[in-house]
């Protein structure tokens, strides 16, 4: 595989442009590239260069979100390929996401679940109005490792909580960690309820997560 390939696939997620990530994951299909070559070469250390470029300040939230959606169109077409192979990305671990019962805001989670799935976690997004149990139970079904829970709002804050008392009731804690974000939640308020990590960004929570499954940080 050229390095000329390798590094427009890069290219095209720092860009966020969506159409090019799609058509240079085709061109990899055409000529026969291993799919997981052209994601763990290609386009995953193009948005690990978003990430750090975010992290420093120097890329915003807008820009970022186009990169998601350009990995997102990338994956859409290298998936299906991978699996008509039998082929599996090595995982860093199992995330069950989703937005608290009540909630209906979806753009931050949905960043979220990208930007770890782009990361090499295996996510399974609920979505939005999760009933608290609907998290512990699909924890419990995928052997997951984490569960991510955003709330948006200050009167569904307390599904949080909720949502860590299921996981007890389920005796899942405290092997499975809880991450929490969203517009209201702060670092103290998951200190309180008992969360293992809080993020107040997408990447925020990518490292955070990493962490939690031991992967070295890069400091």
């Amino acid at each position: 595989m050229s390095e000329q390939l390798l590094s427009a696939m890069r290219q095209s997620i720092v860009d966020g442009d969506l159409d090019q990530a799609e058509a240079l994951a085709r061109q990899a299909l055409e000529q026969g590239i291993d799919p997981l070559v052209a994601i763990n070469q290609g386009f995953v250390p193009g948005i690990n260069t978003v990430g750090d470029q975010f992290g420093a300040g120097e890329m915003y939230l807008p820009e970022l979100m186009m990169a998601a959606e350009a990995m997102k169109k990338a994956m859409a077409v290298l998936q299906p390929e991978m699996t008509r192979r039998g082929v599996k990305r090595q995982y860093l671990g199992k995330v069950v996401l989703g937005t608290v019962k009540g909630d209906i805001h979806e753009i931050g989670k949905n960043l979220v679940a990208t930007m770890l799935s782009a990361s090499g976690f295996d996510v399974h997004d609920l979505g939005v109005d999760v009933p608290s149990a609907r998290f512990a139970e699909m924890a419990r079904e995928v052997d997951a490792d984490i569960v991510g829970v955003s709330a948006l709002l200050t009167t569904t804050m307390t599904g949080l909580k909720h949502v860590i008392d299921a996981l007890d009731d389920m005796r899942l804690r405290p092997r499975v960690k809880v991450i929490v974000g969203g517009a209201p939640v702060t670092r103290d308020w998951a200190d309180e309820i008992g969360a293992d990590g809080y993020s107040e960004d997408a990447m925020g929570a990518v490292a955070v997560a990493k962490k939690l499954v031991g992967v070295p940080s890069k400091e």
